[in-house]
């Protein structure tokens, strides 16, 4: 993610949190989150947004982006923003249907003309055009996932969970949990359809594994997917447009029963510390070392002080690490210790209802 300076002080960002609205939030919040002390002020907010689970910014964050993660007789939809740096606040522009049911994922491409967005429900990914005052255009390109996997429950077909730019934007890596496949495709910003498949269109997953998130190292030499079935982190070599296997190792102690739900998984800016959320039974978020060859090693977990946690972040100084706690109306403020990756409960927390996504701009 790209970030920008907030006027008032370098220690000083927006942070953004998307949510579920059906227990009475209104939709994308704003705060002003100090990263000299780990507090965050209440700014502003969007009015009845529905189901603004997972966001983006443009990269001159004039522009921010929600999927609507509905489905059914609510089609899933994306919609648009406009936002002011001086005022820190949100102003609906449009919204387009996202070419499937429960949009659960989207990202933009560097030049900021393309949305993409996974649908779970629908087992696809719509591609959405942005036109010059960040509006959506009608769905440019559908690609549909088929196939489906060993666990009839929750792998009864595809299930997009996100697409990921690599690196150096010439690819789009699309996790299946239904299908236990990676996909890739090469894309192309250029033209009217812009995703293609690569030469290595697809890469399995261990069967019932449901790979869900996925993030590059900074060195752009590895790559991590968190897979939700299994509790269990897939790592890999990456380069140009290619994965081949390296690591795999469980998100959980090995005296853990409970019910496994693995989330959200990142890198610290680093480079030294991943991170993996756990829900089920777990309620849990927990620490990897990686190594100079990119090979994790177990270092701790850490209870999220909630339940239910879907995403975190690390803020951009990479001394706070945040995790929101759908279940429990909580967004817990983690310290971070940059030499051991250590967490500490800092005693604060920010009370919202069924928070689901943060993001920060500085």
């Amino acid at each position: 993610m790209v970030f920008f300076s907030l006027s008032g002080g370098a220690q000083s960002f927006y942070l953004f949190a998307g949510t579920y609205t059906g227990e009475g939030s209104k939709g994308i919040y704003v705060y002003r989150f100090n990263a000299k002390t780990g507090t965050a002020e209440w700014i502003s907010n969007t009015d009845s947004v529905s189901n603004p689970s997972f966001l983006a910014v443009s990269s001159n964050a004039k522009y921010l982006y929600a999927v609507n993660e509905n489905g059914g007789t609510q089609p899933g939809s994306v919609s648009a923003f406009s936002f002011d740096r001086s005022s820190g606040k949100l102003s609906y522009i449009n919204s387009r249907p996202s070419g499937g049911d429960h949009p659960c994922y989207i990202s933009l491409d560097k030049t900021n003309q393309w949305l993409l967005v996974a649908n779970y429900t629908g087992g696809n990914i719509g591609v959405v055009p942005i036109n010059k005052i960040g509006a959506l255009e009608p769905l440019a390109q559908l690609v549909q996932h088929e196939g489906s996997s060993v666990d009839k429950s929750r792998q009864e077909k595809p299930h997009v969970h996100a697409a990921v730019f690599s690196p150096d934007g010439k690819y789009v890596f699309a996790p299946d949990l239904g299908i236990d496949k990676i996909m890739i495709y090469q894309f192309n910003a250029s033209v009217n359809e812009p995703l293609v498949p690569s030469s290595q269109s697809s890469f399995n997953n261990t069967a019932g594994s449901g790979p869900r998130h996925m993030t590059f190292h900074p060195s752009k030499k590895w790559a991590y997917v968190i897979e939700e079935l299994t509790g269990t982190i897939q790592a890999y070599y990456y380069k140009n447009g290619s994965l081949s296997k390296k690591q795999r190792l469980a998100t959980h102690s090995t005296s853990y029963k409970g019910a496994k739900g693995s989330a959200d998984i990142h890198i610290s800016p680093d480079g030294k510390y991943l991170y993996a959320t756990n829900r089920g039974d777990a309620n849990t978020i927990t620490t990897f070392s990686i190594g100079v060859d990119g090979t994790l090693r177990w270092r701790d977990y850490q209870s999220t002080g909630g339940m239910h946690p879907r995403n975190f972040m690390i803020d951009p100084t990479g001394n706070w690490l945040l995790v929101a706690n759908r279940d429990t109306d909580n967004i817990v403020i983690f310290k971070r210790n940059k030499q051991t990756g250590k967490l500490t409960a800092s005693g604060n927390e920010i009370k919202l209802s069924s928070p689901v996504f943060l993001m920060m701009i500085k």
